[in-house]
């Protein structure tokens, strides 16, 4: 498969911070692409690379085939994490507006199309301040694919968002994928990155830290907890060797194995002594993995 983005030992530095460290990626063709990491990890400057808002200072940069171009290269589509629309105008005149921008004139059936997919067609006809945060935040992602990008930057697109919304706009992305387009997206979100991504990106500190699908990423950690449940009510033997604690969840326990205990020793134990009607792995999700890595030096960043 063809890559919509590529780079190859990309550096960017701010005076004396390194914000990108010798960074290599591929994002295939008509996939999701999700990055993660605390704030100040590189992860806007890296989008702003791929948009040529940036230039490396060291490395290569290829984005739809080419290493260079125009920042306002019109087969690209970008919803920047700081938020911009015209604020006397109204909802469905900006759209059509920033679809002219990019060439595309005979615009109004997409917007029409867009505007109910997003549930935003009761205030399409209303000046953009004075809609709420999560109704402006929609028309910005309307204006950013209304010309049916190839590639589309999504900077932080579901922050703030109700439930809701926030079905909407994955909706959203995942019509654009279907129809072709390639989706580059950051996000705090965990859920959301495991729900969507096809890969995940991690940046930490300006370096790649992990890098392919979710479950390529989950097997790289060792399994910690397990979910028991046993046969007729019976309860756990105290103390269980390998179990370093155990947690009732409806009708299981979910037990943390001891530091060097494999799930299959805890299970030879438990089946010697008790029944046992469920046991399951439980992978450490993409948050644990996250704060496993970032830790409370997370909280040491700035913004981007």
């Amino acid at each position: 498969m063809a890559n919509s983005v590529e780079l190859h030992g990309v550096t960017k530095t701010f005076g004396q911070k390194v914000a990108v460290n010798s960074l290599d990626l591929a994002v295939p063709e008509r996939s999701i692409y999700g990055f993660i990491g605390p704030n100040g990890s590189g992860k806007t400057t890296t989008l702003r690379l791929i948009l040529r808002i940036y230039q490396p200072d060291a490395g290569r940069v290829v984005v739809l085939g080419g290493d260079s171009g125009s920042v306002a290269d019109d087969r690209l589509g970008y919803l920047p994490e700081e938020r911009g629309l015209y604020k006397r105008m109204k909802a469905r005149a900006v759209i059509e507006y920033f679809a002219r921008l990019k060439g595309c004139y005979d615009c109004r059936p997409a917007i029409d199309e867009w505007l109910e997919l997003l549930d935003a067609t009761s205030f399409a006809d209303q000046r953009i301040d004075s809609l709420s945060k999560g109704m402006a935040q929609k028309i910005q992602f309307i204006t950013a694919v209304i010309a049916q990008p190839q590639l589309v930057i999504l900077d932080e697109p579901f922050a703030g968002l109700d439930p809701v919304n926030l079905e909407l706009m994955t909706a959203g992305v995942r019509r654009l994928r279907e129809r072709g387009a390639t989706i580059v997206f950051s996000t705090h979100d965990m859920h959301v990155a495991e729900q969507m991504c096809d890969t995940i990106l991690m940046i930490f500190e300006g370096r790649k830290v992990l890098d392919g699908t979710l479950s390529d990423i989950q097997r790289r950690y060792p399994v910690s907890r397990i979910r028991l449940r046993l046969a007729d009510g019976q309860s756990l033997p105290e103390p269980l060797p390998g179990v370093a604690s155990c947690t009732p969840h409806q009708r299981h326990c979910i037990c943390t194995l001891a530091e060097g205990w494999q799930p299959q020793e805890v299970l030879r134990q438990l089946t010697a002594v008790r029944t046992i009607e469920h046991f399951e792995l439980l992978r450490p999700t993409l948050h644990d993995i996250f704060v496993e890595i970032a830790g409370p030096r997370s909280q040491e960043h700035g913004a981007e």
